[in-house]
């Protein structure tokens, strides 16, 4: 069995999902992992899964491009690659980051700079920009992992002042806190 990642995008619509799985599970793959969004109109989905041994990466690539065709979507199909060194998030603890104000050119690039400046992980971002000046109308949340040699009091201390350059109001708490204090 191969590991393979599949992304799939195109203009949002019911039954993108079950197309995809449908093919997948006609081609014999296992699916380990699905992360599916919408943006704006869009459909954006990424699969992880385990592929036969008899289907090249490019055949796999051309079935699901084959059956999904009636609905306009471009698929891309790649090897899933597993690297002896990279980050892992087994020495960290998990943050959230909550970014809020007006809608300008720079925000995602000014906050993730600092954030890779001291080696943390940004596992999801949720970012949604209505416009305008109203500060409740434009949030970016971010889930990253902090290495627990990060010293978290420079890290927090430079995430405040590049968000009071950009003009925004921002939160850093524990992703247990985060969540109990979100929970509905």
């Amino acid at each position: 069995m191969n590991k393979v990642v599949i992304s799939v995008l195109g203009q949002d619509k019911p039954g993108i999902i079950a197309a995809v799985t449908a093919i997948l599970f006609k081609l014999d793959c296992n699916i380990e992992n699905i992360n599916q969004t919408i943006l704006q109109s869009e459909f954006s989905g990424i699969f992880i899964a385990l592929t036969p041994s008899d289907i090249s990466n490019s055949e796999l690539c051309a079935q699901l491009a084959k059956g999904l065709s009636h609905m306009n979507l471009h698929v891309h199909v790649k090897p899933l690659e597993h690297k002896e060194k990279g980050f892992s998030g087994d020495s960290c603890e998990p943050f959230v980051i909550t970014t809020i104000g007006p809608d300008r050119k720079g925000l995602v690039a000014g906050i993730t700079a600092v954030i890779a400046k001291y080696g943390v992980n940004v596992t999801n971002l949720k970012a949604v920009f209505k416009g305008g000046d109203n500060p409740s109308d434009n949030i970016m949340i971010y889930e990253v992992d902090i290495p627990y040699d990060t010293d978290q009091n420079a890290l927090r201390s430079e995430l405040r002042k590049k968000a009071s350059e950009l003009g925004l109001d921002i939160s850093i708490q524990h992703r247990n806190i985060f969540m109990s204090i979100n929970r509905i």
